[in-house]
């Protein structure tokens, strides 16, 4: 797989030659700043501007990698004022997430705890 290839169910990815689903987004959520850029877009479109200030440190090449990627992957689109949204399957993927962060929230409370 070329390095700017977005990873796609039945190619092989990093970590499975067979390219199974749950692989293949592992691959590409699990790029830097991936997450973090369809977590920023949870609440609404943002402009590119906008989205890496509110992602701390990214740099606009990766930006805009992640932001090819993640719209080939059918997770994001742009709107008529080009800033940058969740798609249905995008918002999907919020959806399943949010079970995550309870979690990742319950555990912050348990850490503090110790």
């Amino acid at each position: 797989m070329a390095k700017r290839d977005s990873p796609r169910p039945g190619v092989a990815v990093r970590g499975s030659s067979t390219g199974r689903p749950l692989m293949a987004a592992l691959d590409l959520l699990g790029r830097r700043w991936a997450l973090r850029i369809l977590w920023e877009l949870r609440h609404g479109p943002l402009g590119a501007r906008a989205l890496q200030a509110q992602c701390d440190g990214m740099s606009s090449s990766v930006l805009y990698q992640r932001l090819r990627e993640l719209g080939a992957a059918g997770l994001i689109q742009r709107d008529e004022a080009d800033r940058y949204l969740l798609t249905e399957r995008g918002a999907a993927l919020g959806s399943a997430l949010e079970p995550l962060d309870i979690w990742a929230n319950n555990w912050s409370l348990q850490a503090d705890a110790i």
